[in-house]
């Protein structure tokens, strides 16, 4: 898959969940494989992923130093803790975009600025449950896929918005806006916290 316009692949690694206890909270980010002319992965889990994360990988014929772009959807611990195994990668983590010791400026995602990867991937922003949150779009064929961290939670949350709210938001008004966006532009959506599910068009 080298052509520049070859199709991707899109793998979820690992779906989310979120389940509260008494006195703690049961939690881990879905994981994204983006395969194709720049491979990336989406939401790295916790450090104690590792292991699993390379596993993963290896069931789909990648390696740690294929990967091209780590991307972050933002900067809780249980999406970036296994970033260090992509040494040969640009890391984007929330509005963050680095590469080793060097940052880059531009895009601005505090602007509305989208960074674009390919013609088939961009990142764009999306604040709401962190105020420098992300979302990965990728276009494959006609169809759009949002990985979008924590923006939502789960399917479930299209029906009670309490369950998303009550998982943490900086700005629920933003939050709300940049979810409606998404509902709007995208056909499948990998949440924070559960399996990949299709929009349902009305």
């Amino acid at each position: 898959m080298t052509k520049k316009n070859a199709q991707y692949e899109i793998t979820v690694l690992f779906p989310g969940h979120s389940v509260a206890t008494d006195d703690t909270m049961a939690a881990n980010c879905s994981c994204t494989l983006l395969k194709g002319p720049q491979t990336c992965i989406v939401d790295t889990r916790t450090a104690w992923d590792g292991k699993q994360i390379l596993e993963a990988l290896k069931k789909c014929d990648v390696s740690p130093d294929d990967i091209n772009f780590v991307i972050c959807t933002h900067g809780h611990s249980d999406h970036i803790g296994c970033n260090y195994l992509f040494q040969n990668a640009i890391h984007i983590v929330g509005f963050s975009i680095s590469f080793k010791d060097k940052y880059y400026l531009s895009p601005n995602f505090s602007t509305g600025e989208e960074y674009i990867i390919n013609d088939q991937i961009k990142v764009i922003p999306t604040p709401g449950h962190t105020l420098q949150d992300v979302t990965v779009i990728l276009k494959r064929n006609e169809t759009v896929y949002a990985m979008t961290g924590d923006l939502f939670e789960n399917e479930q949350d299209l029906q009670n918005e309490s369950i998303w709210i009550n998982a943490g938001s900086d700005s629920v008004e933003l939050q709300r806006k940049h979810r409606s966006h998404i509902l709007s532009i995208a056909d499948f959506i990998v949440p924070g916290h559960g399996p990949m599910f299709k929009i349902p068009k009305i």
